[in-house]
């Protein structure tokens, strides 16, 4: 014989309030695959994002003369996170944020002066040395 079935089963009907169906769905519901934020997918492209920004006044293609003798790049675990630690600079705490901000836009990252280190989140290990360079460090090694 054949299978029982509900009374309003394939009817698209609601249920009655007494008796829910398994396969009824509310018109109004959007279901779970819903993206509230469809809409504003046309805007995305004018948020700034953490993507690197080498600038030419940052990160000149010839290297100016003048600059630290050498930079020393190591990696330290802080609270968990890890952190590209830049030492041996020798510059001045003015000359130091400046280099920090640079480098942050270079990295795309977040980062700090702590005494006469920059402190960069995340391992930079592969890419800070090229930037260091071209921002006038002549030597810059892994330590």
């Amino acid at each position: 014989m054949g299978m029982a079935r509900g009374k309003h089963s394939g009817s698209g009907a609601p249920p009655k309030a007494d008796e829910p169906e398994q396969g009824y769905r509310d018109p109004k519901d959007k279901g779970r695959f819903h993206n509230p934020f469809a809409a504003l997918a046309s805007q995305r492209a004018a948020v700034p994002g953490a993507q690197p920004q080498i600038r030419a006044e940052d990160f000149p293609l010839t290297p100016p003369t003048e600059g630290p003798a050498q930079a020393v790049l190591r990696l330290e675990q802080r609270g968990g996170q890890e952190v590209t630690l830049v030492e041996g600079l020798g510059l001045a705490p003015p000359e130091m944020q400046a280099w920090l901000e640079a480098l942050q836009r270079g990295l795309g990252c977040y980062g700090e002066v702590a005494a006469a280190t920059l402190v960069l989140k995340g391992d930079h290990r592969r890419t800070a040395p090229d930037l260091l360079l071209r921002r006038g460090v002549k030597r810059v090694r892994q330590g």
